[in-house]
């Protein structure tokens, strides 16, 4: 039992025995859940590892034991079928016009889902972006990372959602 007074089968997504629905009497495996937090967090782990294999986003989600929630595969799906103009943001912002490859593999996959979500999730506050992206940056990237993310996503930011650029600039008044 974990403490929380699950078996370590349900604190790991699976079903206890008597429920199981798959025909072959085999466990029945949950989406993991978290909120959009925890679902850019798994987000970032299949782009890297996706990265790493040269598997497609899709090949490395359908190969997973425990299925994506629907954001993760929003974000999966949405960086693969942008990545072409992703990585070219990712040339015209960046300081030294640098082609994405040429950036780290943690900061360079973070970045594609901060413009990502930037471009095609409206829904989703700058701020938000910028702060998520900040946070995976300061857990995963290096010492320099966390600022060479913000600074290329709100140069992003002012050109992608320009109606929001006043708030990247205004002064913390706290």
């Amino acid at each position: 039992m974990t403490a929380t007074g699950r078996g370590d089968d349900d604190a790991a997504g699976v079903e206890p025995d008597g429920d199981a629905d798959e025909p072959n009497g085999a466990p029945r495996v949950r989406p993991v859940v978290g909120g959009r937090s925890a679902a850019r967090e798994r987000a970032l782990h299949l782009l890297y590892e996706s990265e790493m294999t040269g598997a497609a986003p899709p090949e490395v989600l359908a190969g997973q034991v425990v299925a994506a929630d629907h954001y993760t595969e929003t974000l999966l799906q949405g960086v693969h079928d942008n990545a072409e103009a992703i990585d070219s943001l990712v040339v015209e912002l960046s300081p030294r016009g640098w082609a994405a490859e040429r950036l780290a593999a943690v900061d360079r996959t973070i970045l594609r889902l901060g413009l990502f979500e930037l471009a095609h999730r409206g829904d989703v506050p700058t701020g938000v972006v910028l702060s998520e992206a900040v946070e995976l940056a300061e857990s995963y990237g290096t010492d320099d990372s966390p600022r060479f993310v913000n600074g290329l996503l709100a140069a992003a930011a002012r050109k992608l959602r320009p109606d929001e650029a006043d708030a990247l600039d205004a002064p913390d008044e706290s």
